[in-house]
């Protein structure tokens, strides 16, 4: 108790340089949090459009229906896969009429379907990446009756590296903000240490622990780093509304990314003020 009340008593001597610790350690979280909710709609959308990914194989006019679904339950075995959909070639003459309109006199006027039937895999959730399509395209060009296999291996190339330098970019701004706002609280704690140095000369004097004197400062850097994180949250959140409701929809960061958000700025608060307490307490000397 006497930690926090010395902590909330400490915001009272210096409000002004407590509020732009707040402010400044918000403004440098608020980045983060945009960065988070860009983050989390734009692995949302690839996550969309990566469930799309799957491996098309085109198949002989004279092949064996009966083989074909052998092969079906076969290919639905692999780990890889999540499900096979077979496309007879009447089908696929249907399904090219339907997203090719413009070309429908051209369907109307066919006397021989030039399609192919195929059989569509579509991979498991934790295989849609390029070596497991790759597997798996491989796998299946090497049935008989399979005359090629396409996966786009170009795009699904792109895609999983777009998705690693969005995780790559997020969690290096994070850390070059998080670094920003540890030295930011640290000044804070610093300028808070000096400003009580003949205070804390004296109880030094009488006895008092290191331990004992470092505890409200500790106290005081976490109290900051998390108001600093309410602060960045709201902000966020702000910012978030206004974009959602004028310019795109967007997805709010889920619960427990805010809980984790603002446990982490206040352990930053803390060792951030661990480490200047630290420093400044070794050059109090005692009376």
């Amino acid at each position: 108790m006497r930690s926090v009340r010395e902590a909330l008593a400490g915001f009272g001597r210096a409000p002004l340089l407590g509020g732009l610790s707040v402010a400044a350690i918000g403004v440098s979280l608020l980045i983060v949090g945009l960065f988070a909710v860009a983050g989390h709609n734009v692995d949302r959308a690839l996550s969309g459009v990566e469930s799309r990914v799957e491996v098309v194989a085109y198949l002989r006019d004279d092949v064996d229906e009966e083989l074909v679904g052998l092969a079906t339950a076969e290919i639905e075995a692999y780990p890889e896969v999540a499900g096979v959909t077979y496309v007879s070639k009447v089908e696929a003459l249907y399904r090219a009429s339907q997203e090719m309109t413009e070309f429908s006199d051209v369907f109307s006027d066919l006397e021989v379907n030039p399609l192919p039937a195929s059989l569509v895999v579509q991979l498991a959730s934790d295989s849609r990446t390029p070596d497991a399509a790759e597997r798996v395209a491989d796998r299946v060009e090497g049935y008989d009756f399979v005359e090629e296999v396409r996966y786009g291996r170009e795009w699904v190339d792109k895609l999983y590296r777009l998705r690693r330098i969005v995780g790559g970019g997020a969690l290096l701004l994070g850390g070059s903000f998080a670094i920003g706002a540890v030295l930011l609280i640290g000044i804070a704690v610093r300028m808070a240490v000096l400003a009580r140095r003949r205070e804390i000369s004296i109880m030094k004097t009488v006895g008092a622990t290191e331990a004992y004197i470092r505890r409200p400062f500790l106290v005081e850097g976490l109290v900051t780093g998390l108001f600093g994180g309410l602060l960045a949250t709201a902000l966020t959140y702000g910012a978030y509304r206004i974009v959602d409701r004028t310019l795109l929809p967007l997805e709010w960061v889920p619960e427990w990314w805010m809980a984790v958000g603002l446990l982490f700025a206040a352990l930053l608060g803390m060792l951030a003020a661990a480490r200047a307490v630290r420093r400044e307490l070794r050059n109090i000397d005692v009376y």
